[in-house]
C-alpha cells in the first residue's frame, strides 16, 4: 500500500504528545487522518502495544484539546504491509477553533493544515473561527484570553448579595456551555482590554487640557470609577433667596448615571475603540462606538423602546440593580431635565452614539450674554489675559465694537480691567 503526507494525510512513525497539534489543526481545517507506526517515507513500522497506544492517545486527545472534539475522531486498527498501525481519523468539528487547553486561545495553542504541515493559525484567522461558529454577537464568542480572574466582579455582586459561582457565571453567559469564558467574561474580568478615556477642557473647546485619565479593567471597576472622577467636576452652587438657600448641581446626577450607564452597555465592543468623555465648562459629552440597533429608529429609543446589543451584559448591569429597567435610560434623561431653559442633546450615525449633557449653572449664568459676549468670555477662559486687539481678532471687529463688547462684560460681573491706556489688560472676574 502506498501513502503519501498531504493536507489530509499524516505519519507518525510513533506514539508522541504533538499529535495533538494535528488532530487540532484538521479539525480546524478540513478534516484527515493520522497514522502511527508509518515513518515518514511511507513505509510501515508499526506499533507493538495497539491497545495500549490507542488508550493513551484518546486520553490525550480528550484531556488535552478544547473544546471537546471527542465526538469528530474515530480510532481504527489497520495492518499495513504485515505491521499492526494505528489511524485516527479526525472530522471536521462544529466548534472551531480547538486548541491546546494549556495554551489557550492564542496563536501557540490553535492549529490549522497549511499543505502537509501543521502550522500555528494567526489571531486573525482564529477571530475569523470564532465568528464563523459563534455568529456575530461580540459579547456570546469566545474570549481569547482564558486567563480571566473576577476579583472586582465578585466584590461587586456580594454588596448586592448575589451568587457569583461557576454556575452562577454559566447562567449568565459569562461561561458557555463547553466551560470557556465569552467575551462578557472578558468584560466583566480584571482583564478587560476595553477602556473609556475621559478628558477635561478648558473652556468651551478642546485647546486646552485641564486633567485626563484613561479607564480600564473590569467594566464594573470602570463604571464605579468614572461616576466617581465626574463626580468631582459636578459642581454644586448655591443660591440665597431670602432666607433660604438652595444648591443646585452642575449636571443632574440621574442625567450622568444614565449617560454613563448607556455608553458602557450600549458601546459596540467588536471595535476596539475607547468610548469618549469630555467634560467643558458648560457640557459633558459621552460618545461610544455603535449606532442604535438594527429595528429601533430614534423616535423609538427616545419613547424608551430598546433592544439591547448587549443583553447579557444588560442583564448582569440588571442583577446588580445598576438598570432599573430595559429602555428607561433616554426618558430618565430627559426628565431630570425638566425646568431647565437647556435640554441633552442626543446625537446617533450609523457607527456612534452621542449624548450631550448641558451645564445648567453655566448655561443659566451665560444666558444674558450676546454671542459676542460669550465668545470673549471663553477667549478669556482659555487664557492668563487678553487686550482688545485679542477680541477684535477674535469676532472680526472693529475697535470701537471690541470696546463696547469688554465693557459689556465688566458691567455683569464677568471680567475687570487691568493696568490703563495701551497696557490695558482684561482678566476674569473670579
Amino acid at each position: 500500500m502506498s501513502l503519501v503526507e498531504n493536507a489530509v494525510t499524516e505519519f507518525k512513525r510513533e506514539y508522541t504528545s504533538d499529535i495533538i497539534k494535528t488532530v487540532i489543526a484538521y479539525a480546524n481545517t478540513s478534516g484527515g487522518a493520522l497514522y502511527i507506526g508509518i515513518d515518514n517515507s511511507g513505509g510501515a513500522y508499526g506499533v507493538e502495544d495497539i491497545d495500549g497506544t490507542m488508550l493513551k492517545a484518546s486520553n490525550a486527545i480528550r484531556d488535552s484539546i478544547k473544546p471537546d472534539v471527542t465526538m469528530f475522531v474515530d480510532y481504527v486498527q489497520e495492518v499495513i504491509d504485515n505491521k499492526a498501525v494505528i489511524k485516527i481519523v479526525v472530522q471536521k468539528g462544529s466548534a472551531c477553533p480547538y486548541y491546546i487547553a494549556s495554551k489557550g486561545i492564542r496563536p501557540e495553542g490553535v492549529y490549522v493544515r497549511q499543505g502537509a504541515s501543521s502550522v500555528p493559525a494567526t489571531e486573525t484567522v482564529i477571530l475569523r473561527m470564532i465568528k464563523e461558529t459563534d455568529g456575530e454577537k461580540y459579547e456570546e464568542t469566545r474570549s481569547l484570553n482564558q486567563e480571566l480572574t473576577f476579583a472586582y466582579a465578585e466584590k461587586e455582586f456580594k454588596l448586592e448579595n448575589v451568587s457569583f459561582g461557576r454556575s452562577q457565571q454559566k447562567t449568565l453567559g459569562l461561561v458557555n456551555p463547553d466551560g470557556i469564558y465569552t467575551n462578557l467574561g472578558l468584560l466583566l474580568s480584571d482583564q478587560c482590554v476595553h477602556t473609556v478615556k475621559l478628558a477635561v477642557f478648558e473652556g468651551t473647546t478642546k485647546a486646552v487640557f485641564k486633567d485626563r485619565r484613561e479607564f480600564s479593567g473590569s467594566l464594573l471597576k470602570q463604571l464605579n470609577e468614572i461616576y466617581e472622577f465626574i463626580d468631582r467636576y459636578n459642581r454644586v452652587r448655591s443660591e440665597i433667596n431670602g432666607l433660604r438657600r438652595t444648591d443646585k448641581r452642575d449636571y443632574p446626577p440621574e442625567a450622568v448615571r444614565e449617560a454613563l450607564l448607556n455608553a458602557l452597555v450600549h458601546k459596540d465592543y467588536a471595535f476596539s475603540d475607547s468610548t469618549l468623555i469630555s467634560i467643558f465648562d458648560d457640557r459633558i459629552e459621552f460618545v461610544s462606538i455603535g449606532g442604535l440597533v438594527r429595528g429601533i429608529t430614534f423616535d423609538d429609543m427616545m419613547l424608551g423602546i430598546s433592544i439591547a446589543r448587549n443583553k447579557n451584559l444588560a442583564n448582569v448591569f440588571y442583577r446588580l440593580t445598576l438598570i432599573e429597567a430595559y429602555g428607561t435610560g433616554m426618558p430618565k434623561i430627559m426628565q431630570s431635565y425638566e425646568g431647565f431653559a437647556v435640554k441633552p442633546k442626543i446625537e446617533v450615525t450609523d457607527n456612534a452614539f452621542k449624548i450631550t449633557l448641558p451645564n445648567t449653572n453655566e448655561v443659566s449664568e451665560r444666558a444674558l450674554l450676546s454671542e459676542n459676549e460669550r465668545v470673549a468670555l471663553d477667549l478669556l477662559k482659555n487664557n492668563e489675559f487678553i487686550v482688545r486687539k485679542d477680541v477684535e481678532s477674535a469676532l472680526s471687529v472693529s475697535q470701537a465694537m471690541a470696546v463696547r463688547v469688554l465693557k459689556s462684560l465688566i458691567s455683569k460681573g464677568e471680567i475687570r480691567a487691568v493696568g490703563g491706556g495701551k497696557n490695558t489688560r482684561y482678566v476674569l472676574n473670579k
